[in-house]
């Protein structure tokens, strides 16, 4: 084996498709494209520089293309396809599911869309998909359906099947939709359709009682149902009962991980929600800070009650080495119930005017693990220093902090949802400055009550 070979075989996906790309070698462009899977070529796009993608992009051929947008995050797609010219931006979203296309429409400025959207052969029913809410079915589901009025007969059917097989590969292809007058009827089973005699009607073998959802159900009504119901998939229906869509599991699932990874972001103080490095440094630099000059203003007034009590603090110096676990220790126990709210809220099992039920039932959490917590830290500091007072003081601070701290975990998600304010945004800074401000006021104060007994 050559040197050379060596140095090929030892390349990363990224470095060679840079080569590739370097040397304008399209037929080796479109080599790596087929042969790679799709981690190898969303980690290579990831580390290409954006005019190198735009080169990639406009080597590979429109299905390839739209198979890589497909496969990225939504956010690298919207800006691929914004540097496109927007015949060639049509010409690659033709190629996408529908559900993925109207997600990148609705993400582009209105007149990139309109310019996209004016050259593409569904343009009156993409323009009737964009104004569905992106997290309700209509907004979610795919409209590659395969729809067939109840009066016509099986052998028409799989005619139809056999004569566009190629254009009918493209769908998820598990029920035939079946409709009467216009509205939706009902479903019938491909196993049913392949088995049934050539002049049966579809009316004959058509399962009546079939489940739909609205288009304007929302994520939460979609994730619960498919946590009832094991399908597939599910017909979209509008409310004159005409069938508009189909729903995939599989895209709700997917929804519903991204909202996930999205509130994490922002429970760090990412505004926003979806940050990757391939975005501009002065975006992602002015989303974090957004929030972290709020945050910071929300710690030097929780350090200002340590200098109210600045006299306390000298003379019983032992107290500063407590203070931070007093506070972190009562974070932890509060974003815990923040986390529990949070999901809650996200499934549907609790409104925002459950406040007093949600603080009843973590109170009663917060006080056996304050106290646990409590015994626990108190022993600690009286066996390090000697002084049954310091670990009364310091236990007690823990053990009530340790309750505020889960109380409002708890409460918090739901009155900001009330407010219309984003709980995953805003609960974690708010529910850290107050255990910061209450833990640090209670362990001084219950210092400067015993201060004749510890000095």
């Amino acid at each position: 084996m050559t040197e050379e070979s060596i140095q090929k075989e030892e390349l990363r996906p990224w470095q060679e498709l840079e080569n590739f790309l370097e040397a304008d070698d399209t037929a080796a462009v479109l080599s790596f494209v087929e042969k790679s899977d799709a981690d190898d070529i969303r980690i290579a796009l990831n580390h290409l520089s954006r005019e190198d993608r735009m080169k990639f992009i406009s080597i590979a051929n429109p299905e390839d293309a739209a198979e890589v947008l497909n496969d990225i995050p939504e956010s690298q797609a919207v800006t691929i396809i914004e540097d496109l010219e927007a015949s060639d931006a049509a010409t690659i979203i033709e190629e996408l599911p529908s559900d993925d296309r109207v997600d990148i429409l609705k993400a582009l400025d209105d007149e990139d869309a309109e310019a996209i959207i004016s050259q593409l052969e569904e343009e009156d029913s993409l323009r009737k998909l964009i104004q569905y809410d992106s997290d309700c079915a209509g907004g979610l589901m795919i409209t590659e359906f395969l729809s067939f009025d109840q009066d016509v007969m099986v052998e028409a059917v799989v005619g139809e099947l056999r004569e566009k097989a190629e254009k009918y590969q493209k769908f998820n292809v598990q029920y035939i939709y079946v409709t009467a007058a216009g509205k939706f009827a009902g479903v019938v089973q491909m196993r049913n359709l392949i088995l049934s005699p050539r002049n049966t009607r579809l009316s004959e073998i058509l399962i009546r009682d079939a489940l739909t959802v609205r288009d304007l159900d929302d994520i939460d009504e979609l994730i619960n149902f498919f946590d009832s119901h094991d399908f597939y998939g599910v017909p979209v229906v509008n409310e004159l009962d005409e069938m508009v869509g189909v729903v995939l599991r599989k895209d709700i699932r997917e929804t519903e991980a991204e909202r996930s990874n999205i509130e994490l972001l922002e429970t760090q103080g990412i505004v926003g929600g979806e940050e990757l490095r391939t975005m501009s440094v002065w975006l992602r630099s002015r989303r974090r800070l957004s929030w972290l000059s709020v945050n910071i203003i929300l710690n030097i007034i929780a350090a200002s009650v340590i200098a109210l009590y600045q006299d306390t603090l000298s003379a019983v110096i032992a107290l500063a080495v407590f203070l931070p676990v007093i506070s972190d220790m009562s974070g932890c126990s509060g974003n815990q119930a923040v986390a529990v709210s949070l999901r809650e809220l996200s499934l549907g099992l609790v409104r925002p005017f459950e406040v007093f039920r949600v603080w009843v039932q973590e109170i009663s959490v917060g006080i056996i693990n304050g106290l646990a917590l409590g015994l626990l830290i108190g022993v600690v500091a009286w066996l390090w220093q000697g002084s049954v007072i310091l670990g009364l003081v310091i236990g007690a601070a823990l053990c009530l902090n340790t309750m505020v701290a889960v109380s409002l975990g708890g409460m918090l998600p739901l009155i900001l949802k009330k407010w219309n304010v984003d709980p995953a945004l805003a609960s974690g800074p708010i529910l850290t400055t107050v255990t910061d401000m209450m833990g640090f006021f209670l362990a001084l104060s219950f210092t400067t009550m015993a201060l004749s007994q510890l000095t």
